[in-house]
């Protein structure tokens, strides 16, 4: 019997392929933070990238690109706020996973994703050791430039060598200011941090929620309706335009009355395929 008539839906992914969107845009992304439990952090690495990466999301449809980053311990102690909503202590997750998914192709890819993970769960292929810090997929709301047309976009920045990235977490103070915060950040905030900065571009996100049929070790996002999801891409390392770029964001978001930065982390690109920094996390 060929592999076909042993997959009765095998013809199905020609139909899936003749129709729908199938632009290059980031229409979607799955941001997700995660903490290896204590004594746990080689082998979560190893596991986290000669399989899951792929596995639990590469070979998925329509997730399109991927980059994993790491925060050493010198890293994670410039984090703010000290109390942070989102990472309790500020410094829980030292690991954070970025992917982008297919505009318009979301619920398409969370079929498959709750599925595969599923199948993942049965099949003892998922490494228990591990908090989920920050989780959740994310809608694209803007992309702001420091370079105007030239540079990379947004579809290349995880492709792109950046040096660095800096996740930033901000809730308006209620469902009715997300909309004025976002224009503001498009429109005057970031353009004026960008300008002659390292940082190349800021992606700006907001968070959906959940299926109810996720994997019962990552919790329902918050802040569906309040909060804003940004990845600042640098081009050096974040260590070195830390004070001059990324302290006080939290005052100006706070001086404009627009909400509360819930947290600024900084990290590095990890070296897929090695161990580099895994001895420098804690």
């Amino acid at each position: 019997m060929s592999n076909a008539e042993q997959q009765p839906g095998v013809d199905a992914y020609a139909a899936l392929a003749a129709v729908g969107p199938y632009g290059v845009r980031p229409g979607h992304a799955l941001i997700t933070m995660v903490e290896p439990h204590p004594g746990h952090e080689y082998a979560y690495n190893r596991w986290y990238e000669d399989d899951h990466y792929y596995a639990g999301a590469m070979a998925m449809p329509w997730m399109y690109a991927g980059r994993r980053w790491v925060a050493t311990r010198d890293l994670q102690e410039l984090r703010y706020p000290e109390k942070s909503a989102v990472a309790r202590p500020v410094t829980a997750g030292c690991y954070l996973s970025t992917y982008w998914v297919t505009e318009g192709r979301y619920d398409e890819h969370m079929k498959w994703t709750v599925g595969i993970n599923k199948r993942l769960n049965r099949d003892a292929r998922v490494y228990r050791d591990r908090t989920h810090v920050f989780t959740a997929f994310q809608d694209h709301e803007a992309t702001v430039y420091r370079d105007g047309a030239a540079g990379p976009r947004d579809f290349h920045a995880l492709d792109h060598p950046y040096a660095g990235l800096v996740l930033e977490v901000v809730d308006a103070d209620g469902p009715g200011g997300r909309a004025e915060l976002l224009e503001w950040l498009r429109s005057r905030a970031l353009p004026r941090r960008l300008e002659g900065s390292p940082a190349a571009m800021v992606t700006v996100f907001r968070p959906t929620p959940l299926p109810g049929d996720r994997m019962a070790y990552v919790k329902q996002v918050e802040g569906v309706d309040t909060r804003l999801t940004l990845l600042w891409f640098l081009e050096t390392d974040p260590r070195t335009c830390w004070d001059g770029l990324f302290r006080g964001l939290d005052a100006e978001v706070a001086e404009a009355g627009m909400g509360r930065v819930e947290l600024v982390a900084p990290f590095v690109p990890t070296v897929p395929g090695t161990d580099r920094y895994v001895d420098r996390l804690r």
